[in-house]
């Protein structure tokens, strides 16, 4: 087993990466809430038959009283009527302030169990238990909660850290295509952001063949920009690599685009407009598009740069007129670009949308 702490002021977090891990989560929980009675377990309908029951036992045998509150697998259930369902069923499970939020499942049960614990009662510990290879190397780690609304994804949030993170790795295993591919298109961010060993790492050998390396290495990465900018005001920005165009496809779809394959072009688009400016080199742009191309990644979409341009004036990175844009320079080096809104689309059809 492997343990990365998350360091910050007045508080620190531990991320626990081993095999295994969910059959020890009742006493890993044990000794970080010694006075808590009872844990919600939040999980969704494809998770919890699989993981649900296991994962309570081992609550149960370390003393608590857990529950589990399933919500719909997928996007549509981070929404605030959903929110308000868990709120009651927080109310009918009786949680005080010294209990606590579980959190089994990938970014949407992470994303929404997350927010629920940081509002009721205003505030409670959350456990992160990630269940998905995005969930692993990127939303249980750092505090960003939300929820979508209609007009957005993840526009009414707060900042909560965890209490505690348990990755077990060999729950991933089963993972289908299409998740396999949302965590690699995190994982390559990351490389594409801080890690030319990283990068070289994953062009080399499969992910699935590297699981808690690879894992390990995308929390440490993560981990260094939280605690130099918990709040997301400074540097951490650049966390946000392809999620400007990332995010306004998965909008502009209607949430039918996956994150990762989103992501995927958002990067990619980040590249070529950042290359066409003379900002990085023509060898990167094509590293990058080979690496994303091998793990089956998308580079490219049939949605106009207008469209998600427009998308793109309700992100929640912009400032007044400005939206930063995370491009890269080189495999393992990125850099903030301040864009005016009214530029964007040009930035856009540089990337190679139409």
């Amino acid at each position: 087993m492997k343990t990365l702490t998350v360091d910050l002021p007045g508080r620190a977090y531990d991320i626990h990466i081993g095999r295994g891990l969910l059959n020890e989560a009742g006493e890993r929980c044990r000794a970080v809430l010694p006075k808590a009675e009872r844990l919600a377990v939040v999980t969704d309908s494809t998770v919890g038959p699989l993981y649900g029951e296991r994962l309570v036992k081992s609550m149960e045998a370390a003393g608590y009283q857990a529950a589990l509150i399933p919500v719909p697998a997928g996007e549509g259930s981070k929404t605030v009527p959903m929110l308000e369902r868990l709120y009651n069923a927080f109310m009918d499970f009786g949680l005080t302030r010294t209990d606590a939020v579980v959190a089994l499942g990938g970014g949407v049960v992470g994303d929404l169990a997350g927010f629920a614990a940081a509002t009721y009662h205003r505030g409670l510990p959350c456990i992160q238990v990630p269940t998905t290879l995005l969930a692993a190397v990127d939303s249980s780690v750092g505090g960003k909660t939300a929820v979508n609304l209609p007009g957005g994804k993840n526009q009414v949030g707060a900042f909560h850290q965890p209490a505690l993170v348990l990755c077990d790795p060999s729950l991933l295993e089963t993972l289908p295509p299409a998740e396999y591919q949302n965590g690699c298109a995190e994982i390559i961010k990351c490389a594409l952001l801080q890690s030319q060993s990283l990068f070289r790492a994953i062009a080399e050998r499969p992910v699935s063949r590297q699981w808690e390396s690879v894992i390990a290495a995308c929390v440490e990465i993560k981990g260094d920009f939280i605690q130099s900018d918990e709040f997301d005001t400074g540097r951490r920005r650049l966390l946000n690599l392809g999620h400007t165009v990332g995010h306004a496809i998965e909008a502009v779809s209607g949430y039918t685009v996956p994150h990762g394959p989103a992501v995927s072009i958002g990067m990619a688009t980040a590249a070529r407009a950042a290359c066409r400016r003379g900002l990085c080199a023509p060898e990167t742009l094509s590293s990058l598009e080979n690496l994303l191309a091998a793990y089956g990644l998308p580079t490219a979409t049939d949605y106009t740069a207008q469209a998600l341009a427009a998308a793109a004036l309700a992100d929640k990175k912009r400032r007044g007129d400005t939206l930063p844009l995370v491009l890269p320079e080189a495999i393992g080096r990125c850099r903030l670009e301040p864009v005016p809104v009214s530029e964007l689309p040009d930035w856009f059809r540089d990337g190679g949308l139409l």
